[in-house]
């Protein structure tokens, strides 16, 4: 009990019940201090009881347990990514968890930012916008709009320590946009498993003494297949008995060539209908393989951030490895110099061209996960003071050259293989599915150990892919029990995730068919396509000028100790919305209906693929007129400003981080999601005794 004694004192005489291991400590070892303005501190020997807030009469919710300060000699606990005004990182979200530490979270960040678009979409944009020339706009858009909109995301959820749902308490009214997000989120996630698991099953295949797409002589290939190395093995038998001796020779030099992994891919590997509608069987070895895939995705999130955290340390790391491997063998090829000045030589007359810049903007605005709901929920179980400005640039300055590097990688490879063939570098290159199934794996066919190179290879983008997939699976499965909320699902998130897991599986199947190549491209390139341009938006906008630019660079400067710079204050008012709005615009002029090689779809999937589109926007809307019918007020305007201003419980997840304008007046209620924390948890816990003689832990919710 807490009791006032003479001239205005308050004397501890009782907090703590029996059982407590401290509460044989004697009376006397209890100071007593001066009760000025309600706050109290009571010291122990070892440990030291403090508020820093004012405590209201019933005190023991706001008692927090704290270490003593460093002795002289001895050193303080390590500043685990705090910034320069915090003195020690102590708080922990037991509720949610945290990363083990910093480099666990920007090691995840960076796996989910660097994906298969680097490798097979940077590359070939670069060498059709300019070579060289092409850096220049996309280093621009970079500063001006990449790493803004990439810190903003990862402010926003560390902030409020909340998924892509539950961090809209900011506005009630646009909890819509992270609905929009979770469906984007599930649409890549659906598809990107494929990709992934087309990979494994070119890594299983790789595991032979020959590359099977290195001749045409199995029994998928046709007789306008010419491999690259068959005019060699003419005399040993390698070659179709059905192919003439100098067909080889003229194929390879016409438009009519089909190489071997080409039809290995077409031909075996998908067995390709002729219809996006002809579905066909579903094939059993891939089918197999995306087993595998959602397999080792979800043991990966078993114990969400605490697992994942520590898988990142080899999934994000080992490609850099891989790319460096390839690298300096490439390089060491001859033709491989023709392929770089390929790439990199610029063609300072594009510069002028809209359409380099919208690339550059696009690929920028695509290739960091901008708007996917997964860098919010990445940071939302960060610490409430780690420094995400710093993550945001180191983060954004990878992935970009990382992307630079992979074009050296790529066209090193294809300039060796321009060079064996005779032919234009143009003519080799490609980009998506083309570059990384059928170009790059015929062009390590030349290579000595061809199966070391290529298991190397699928081996990169296997783990490139899972990368972004862990986070694709963990924004899903964060939205849904932070939308819930009880200690229920908490307990039982392993089993969200297995559910997420095997949705995400039988969805999946379909793109196995025979036509679901097709399909896997229709949703690539509408599902998220101008959607996330538009969900992007709306959230800048939101949180600038609806919620308030002041309020946001007050939030920060309580949550970093410093306010966001000028520039990118700047940036998020005005440059990165007016990019992004310029983004889709260009997206809408450049918008041409969807081909793959020569096919081209029907107006019915084309309509599924804009179906698509807009079922991630049609969620902001329509949450929005939701909000406004179940809001107070007497007037349209009324319920309008009721539900864009902030909820009771938005702020910072723990009540030690609620200073300033969240600081708390009354004690916390159940319903306000708050929960007292300890300290330092891994010291000890102190029981607390309530109003009707039950003991609780002081960490439990409230």
């Amino acid at each position: 009990m807490v009791g006032k004694g003479a001239k205005g004192m308050l004397v501890f005489t009782e907090i703590l019940p029996r059982t407590s291991p401290l509460a044989n400590l004697p009376v006397s070892n209890l100071s007593v201090v001066p009760f000025l303005d309600q706050n109290i501190h009571a010291h122990l020997p070892g440990h030291q009881l403090e508020t820093d807030q004012v405590c209201p009469p019933s005190l023991a919710w706001c008692l927090q347990l704290r270490s003593p300060p460093p002795t002289p000699g001895q050193h303080p606990p390590a500043q685990n990514g705090a910034v320069p005004s915090e003195a020690t990182k102590r708080d922990q979200n037991l509720k949610r968890g945290n990363w083990g530490n910093q480099i666990e979270f920007v090691l995840t960040s960076v796996g989910y930012a660097v994906g298969l678009g680097n490798v097979w979409r940077f590359p070939y944009l670069c060498y059709r916008n300019g070579g060289g020339a092409f850096m220049f706009p996309y280093f621009i858009m970079l500063i001006f709009c990449g790493i803004p909109l990439f810190f903003m995301e990862l402010s926003f959820g560390q902030f409020a320590s909340q998924g892509c749902l539950g961090v809209w308490r900011i506005s009630p009214m646009f909890k819509g946009v992270g609905y929009g997000m979770m469906v984007v989120s599930t649409y890549i996630g659906i598809y990107y498993n494929v990709v992934i698991c087309i990979a494994f099953y070119y890594f299983f295949s790789s595991m032979t003494p020959v590359l099977p797409w290195t001749y045409c002589n199995n029994p998928w290939n046709t007789l306008d297949c010419a491999g690259v190395l068959d005019a060699s093995n003419i005399t040993n038998g390698s070659r179709n008995p059905a192919l003439p001796g100098n067909l080889s020779h003229v194929l390879n030099h016409s438009l009519q060539r089909t190489s071997p992994s080409e039809e290995y891919w077409r031909l075996y590997v998908l067995k390709l209908s002729d219809d996006i509608g002809n579905f066909g069987e579903v094939r059993l070895p891939l089918l197999g393989c995306l087993g595998v895939s959602w397999v080792v995705v979800f043991l990966c999130l078993i114990r969400g951030v605490k697992s994942s955290g520590k898988v990142v340390y080899f999934t994000a790391t080992f490609p850099y490895v891989v790319l460096t491997i390839l690298f300096v063998r490439g390089v060491t090829l001859e033709g491989a110099f023709t392929g770089i000045m390929y790439y990199v030589t610029p063609q300072w007359d594009k510069i002028l061209e809209a359409k380099v810049w919208g690339d550059a903007a696009s690929q920028i605005f695509y290739s960091l996960g901008c708007a996917w709901g997964g860098l919010i929920t990445m940071a939302s179980y960060n610490k409430f003071h780690n420094n995400c400005y710093r993550d945001s640039v180191i983060i954004s300055i990878t992935n970009c050259a990382t992307s630079v590097y992979a074009g050296f990688v790529i066209f090193s490879i294809l300039g060796f293989m321009a060079n064996h063939l005779g032919v234009d570098v143009s003519r080799v290159a490609d980009h998506g599915p083309g570059l990384a199934f059928v170009a790059y794996p015929e062009a390590l066919t030349l290579l000595p150990i061809s199966p070391l190179w290529s298991l190397l290879f699928f081996f990169m983008l296997i783990l490139l892919g899972l990368g972004t997939q862990f986070c694709l699976l963990e924004t899903l499965v964060t939205a849904i029990v932070d939308e819930v909320g009880n200690e229920w699902i908490l307990q039982k998130k392993t089993y969200v995730t297995l559910g997420v897991a095997v949705a995400g599986f039988l969805l999946g199947i379909p793109l196995t068919s025979q036509a679901g190549i097709y399909w896997l491209l229709l949703m690539d390139n509408y599902a998220a396509s101008f959607s996330l341009v538009v969900i992007s938006c709306i959230m800048c906008v939101s949180i600038m000028y609806i919620y308030g630019h002041r309020n946001y660079f007050q939030d920060i400067q309580m949550m970093l100790g410093f306010p966001p710079p000028l520039f990118f204050q700047i940036c998020w008012r005005f440059v990165s919305p007016a990019i992004i709005f310029f983004i889709l615009i260009f997206t809408v002029i450049q918008y041409q209906p969807i081909t793959y090689n020569h096919y081209q779809y029907p107006g019915w999937a084309v309509a599924i693929g804009f179906l698509m589109a807009l079922s991630s926007v049609i969620c902001i809307p329509l949450y929005a007129l939701f909000q406004l019918c179940r809001t107070e007020g007497d007037t349209l305007l009324q319920r309008l400003k009721n539900a864009t201003k902030p909820s009771r419980d938005w702020g910072p997840a723990l009540l030690e981080n609620r200073t300033g304008r969240y600081a708390p007046t009354i004690p916390p209620s159940p319903e306000d999601g708050l929960e007292v924390q300890p300290l330092h948890p891994d010291k000890a816990q102190i029981p607390m005794v309530g109003s009707n003689g039950s003991s609780r832990l002081q960490d439990s919710r409230i």
